[in-house]
């Protein structure tokens, strides 16, 4: 019998006879993972836990406190040229935003910007983080704006220019008008004396002949036909109140964009408002059909839990209600289910009226009906 001999190392060798051959194996090394396609699959394939931490800290950069600190408000210095610019630039500075005095392609103007988070995180839309995105606010005297809407009144259509735009700027700027209305009643007895004195009608141009009418007639053209928003304030205290406001509800717009773009939170995959936690298999749906039933005007969860143990989801209950013969029967569906009672009290029914309620809920397709007879 033949022995196995010693190794190169030195161990014996052991299984050389043909009998005790292994058959080959095959071992996959870390190079065969490599590639582009592996390499895409891997970023797909991101741990939960990963994928939740990004979410959480996307959202805590698109919350408007932070959001806010990326706003930029850019101040054409012809601005400051007016005494009352000291309390719009008190307003910004304790709103927390940056402000900054430059020069703007449109004089006497004011220009929000964003800034985009370093580094931005992964799994929100580039269309969130949008930072060209730019609004314009055109301050205007009212001598001016009276001039612009003389215009206007008098030509319209495609041949007419609109004043107030840029043609560099491509955002259409909204306009704002400090003291229209007392420059205009300034204005009365200047024009009535005038046209005493007058032996014809009043000038076309005039601008004493601008009237209340006339203002409107200009606000509607502007807004339906040039698409420019005009905001009359009588001082610069309301108009520093304005662009308060307005920054704000830039900041929040990120937020409720990434909001916008998620998927709802009442899907399987997630939770819902109230907190009621659906597995992906289906687990807890029973919990959100009793919740949906207690959001009915009274309506307590014994009532819920009765019809819920009767009909254990929406599409079980509209089965039902489509098997019915006549719109009284389908009405009265529910009405006989009984409702137990704790602590000895006498078991009680669910009732007409809440059965015809949730028979309408789920059946009507009417949005403005009225369920609760009582509203």
């Amino acid at each position: 019998m033949a022995r196995a001999g010693p190794g190169r190392d030195g161990a014996p060798r052991r299984g050389r006879g043909r009998g005790s051959r292994r058959p080959p194996t095959w071992e996959v090394s870390d190079s065969d993972a490599e590639g582009p396609a592996c390499a895409e699959a891997a970023a797909s394939a991101q741990d939960p836990a990963e994928q939740r931490r990004a979410a959480a800290e996307a959202l805590r950069l698109l919350r408007p406190e932070r959001a806010l600190r990326r706003l930029a408000v850019r101040v054409d210095p012809a601005v400051l040229e007016d005494a009352g610019a000291d309390i719009l630039l008190a307003a910004l500075d304790a709103l927390g935003c940056e402000c900054h005095i430059e020069p703007q392609p449109q004089a006497h103007s004011l220009r929000w910007s964003r800034r985009e988070p370093d580094p931005c995180p992964h799994g929100v839309s580039p269309e969130v983080w949008d930072a060209s995105e730019q609004e314009v606010l055109l301050l205007l005297e009212p001598e001016e704006f009276l001039r612009g809407i003389a215009q206007l009144t008098q030509v319209s259509g495609p041949a007419c220019s609109v004043p107030w735009t840029c043609p560099e700027s491509p955002a259409r700027p909204h306009l704002a008008v400090i003291g229209l209305d007392a420059h205009l009643r300034s204005q009365q007895p200047r024009a009535r004396g005038t046209r005493q004195q007058q032996e014809g009608p009043a000038a076309p141009g005039a601008e004493g002949a601008v009237s209340w009418p006339q203002v409107e007639e200009a606000l509607a053209l502007l807004q339906l036909w040039a698409e420019l928003d005009v905001l009359l304030v009588a001082s610069w205290r309301e108009l520093s109140e304005h662009v308060c406001a307005f920054t704000r509800a830039l900041a929040w717009r990120p937020y409720k964009q990434y909001q916008e773009s998620r998927a709802f939170s009442f899907c399987t995959a997630g939770r819902w408002a109230a907190g009621e936690r659906v597995a992906p298999d289906g687990t807890g749906l029973r919990k959100v059909w009793r919740r949906q039933l207690g959001q009915f005007n009274r309506v307590g969860p014994a009532v819920a839990e009765a019809v819920a143990a009767a009909f254990p989801s929406p599409r079980l209950l509209q089965q039902a209600f489509a098997a019915c013969r006549t719109e009284r029967e389908r009405l009265a569906l529910l009405a006989d289910l009984p409702v137990p009672a704790a602590g000895g009290l006498r078991p009680r029914r669910v009732g007409p009226d809440l059965s015809r309620r949730i028979c309408l809920f789920l059946t009507a397709t009417d949005p403005d009906l009225l369920l609760d007879l009582g509203s």
